[in-house]
């Protein structure tokens, strides 16, 4: 998910500006919104909000020891009343995925992700993510590691059979 969203975020400085800025009709945005929701894009940004609440009133109470409860109560408050703030950068997302794709890709991504299929890859995503980059680390391994016998083979057939010196295989 977040390299769906690293991708976008990507795209965006790559599109000339007049692409950008391109209108979208109310439907189109539907359907971007139907397809943030499925990928669930912003849910990453969800926590934006109370961690910077907890990081003012650290500092507000760092300074203020004996007024902690009603700073606390304070920055609370003041938080709730930016949460509404929240809706306009769904929306801006809901843009940049309308500028990215067509109406019928949102729809079809909405649609692939709600279903148990889409559903299963967000849920096991990470996991194969993460066995996938396992993978590729003992791969990559046994490719230096051939390699290197292979070079070293090449390098006494070379050399007549003159084995090279002990310090040439540590090294890479």
């Amino acid at each position: 998910m977040r390299r769906i969203f690293m991708i976008a975020a990507t795209a965006i400085f790559l599109f000339p500006a007049s692409l950008q800025a391109q209108e979208v009709t109310e439907s189109h945005l539907s359907a971007a919104r139907a397809a943030i929701d499925a990928i669930n894009a912003t849910d990453q940004f969800d926590q934006i909000l109370p961690n910077a609440a907890t990081q003012v009133k650290s500092e507000l109470i760092a300074n203020n020891p004996d007024r902690e409860a009603a700073i606390s109560e304070m920055v609370d408050n003041a938080a709730l009343e930016l949460a509404p703030r929240r809706a306009a950068l769904e929306n801006e997302i809901a843009r940049v995925y309308a500028n990215l794709f067509t109406e019928e890709e949102l729809t079809a991504i909405a649609n692939f992700y709600q279903s148990g299929a889409g559903q299963k890859l967000l849920a096991q995503g990470p996991l194969a993510t993460r066995n996938m980059l396992e993978a590729a680390e003992v791969w990559s391994s046994g490719i230096v590691r051939d390699l290197r016998q292979a070079a070293f083979e090449g390098l006494r057939e070379m050399t007549a059979g003159a084995a090279p010196a002990a310090d040439e295989g540590a090294q890479n």
